[in-house]
């Protein structure tokens, strides 16, 4: 008798390894369970300490496996890395330049260099010219943390320059060196741009880390609306021929504003109530519901502030969402507001002749 043959003199039906079979009850419901191949394991040394991770793993999952606080700017779980702040570069042995740990897998027996005084150099540095150029007033806790923890000085770079004029950066040409002031340090300083009801871009506060890009492209949005003009110390991100948002292809979906790290993009509800002096965030509530537009089943979170929506977002591990929604969902909200008993009429209790 051949092999996989049984005594009746038939073969067995082949298996397969993806799939596992199910009862034939179940089977009408759900179907066959595909089940991914294991991945191997591989054994790194960080920082002295040995790490065993999934092949495939970023340096930075790995590192973060471990308790390891490695700054990130540009880098976001629901995008695809772009390796553009550089400041959570390590160092690796046998390497010759520090790489980016957002995007570097791991190899068998790696050796990873988190904290070596290469490392910190690197890190000040991005970090001060960054902050001697850019307004990270609203970046958030954890950059106030990294620039205490590298010890950054922006200051020895001189006092920032003046700010540039309404759309002055817009014009300018690639290549094109533009005068400086002098001992005083290079902005990008700007008037903000308000020139819809829905959200406000104030690039004075734009670190480049291309997360707007990334979200408006392929990442999410495919509507590719932005991208990067200029080169340089000019280079800024921009409308195609740096129309006006309002004449752009831009569909005002806002899921930019969601990726957006330092406050470059913001809603308008906050950007004006910030100038009112009105935002606290420590008197916000967050709600978190279904959008009620459509039946995709898009997860809302509802920031409310003194009983008024001030702004919309969505949870990134959201299986539907990742973080992303649409004009409806992200600016759809402002009916919740405007609902008012009326002051006459017969659902009011007043009598109408007075």
């Amino acid at each position: 008798m051949s092999a996989g043959e049984t005594t009746g003199g038939t073969r067995p039906p082949a298996w397969n390894p993806t799939v596992i079979k199910v009862p034939e009850a179940a089977a009408r419901v759900s179907g066959p369970v595909p089940v991914a191949l294991p991945r191997r394991l591989v054994d790194v040394t960080i920082d002295g300490q040995p790490v065993r991770v999934p092949e495939g793993t970023t340096i930075l999952d790995a590192c973060r496996a471990r308790g390891i606080d490695t700054p990130t700017l540009c880098y976001l779980e629901t995008l695809a890395p772009v390796n553009a702040c550089r400041v959570c570069v390590v160092e690796v042995e046998g390497s010759r330049v520090l790489v980016p740990a957002c995007s570097r897998a791991v190899e068998p027996d790696m050796v990873v260099r988190t904290d070596s005084e290469r490392v910190r150099l690197s890190r000040r540095m991005v970090l001060e010219f960054l902050a001697s150029s850019v307004d990270l007033s609203l970046a958030g806790p954890d950059l106030v943390r990294w620039v205490d923890t590298y010890g950054t000085d922006p200051s020895r770079y001189g006092q920032p320059a003046g700010a540039a004029a309404a759309g002055e950066r817009d014009r300018r040409h690639p290549g094109h060196h533009q005068p400086t002031e002098g001992a005083r340090a290079a902005t990008v300083h700007q008037p903000a741009s308000v020139d819809n009801d829905l959200y406000v871009r104030d690039y004075s506060r734009c670190i480049l880390c291309y997360k707007c890009v990334e979200a408006c492209g392929v990442d999410a949005q495919n509507t590719f609306a932005i991208a990067v003009a200029g080169r340089g110390f000019d280079a800024r991100i921009s409308t195609e021929f740096a129309l006006p948002l309002t004449e752009s292809a831009c569909v005002y979906c806002g899921n930019c504003i969601g990726v957006c790290p330092t406050g470059a993009l913001m809603f308008k509800t906050e950007h004006d109530m910030r100038e009112a002096g009105t935002w606290d965030e420590a008197r916000q509530t967050v709600t978190e519901t279904i959008c009620p537009y459509c039946g995709v089943g898009c997860s809302l979170e509802l920031h409310v502030q003194d009983n008024d929506v001030v702004k919309v977002t969505s949870p990134l591990d959201h299986d539907i969402t990742r973080g992303h929604l649409c004009i409806k969902g992200r600016f759809g909200y402002e009916f919740v507001g405007s609902r008012r008993r009326p002051t006459t009429g017969p659902s009011s209790g007043a009598d109408p002749s007075g």
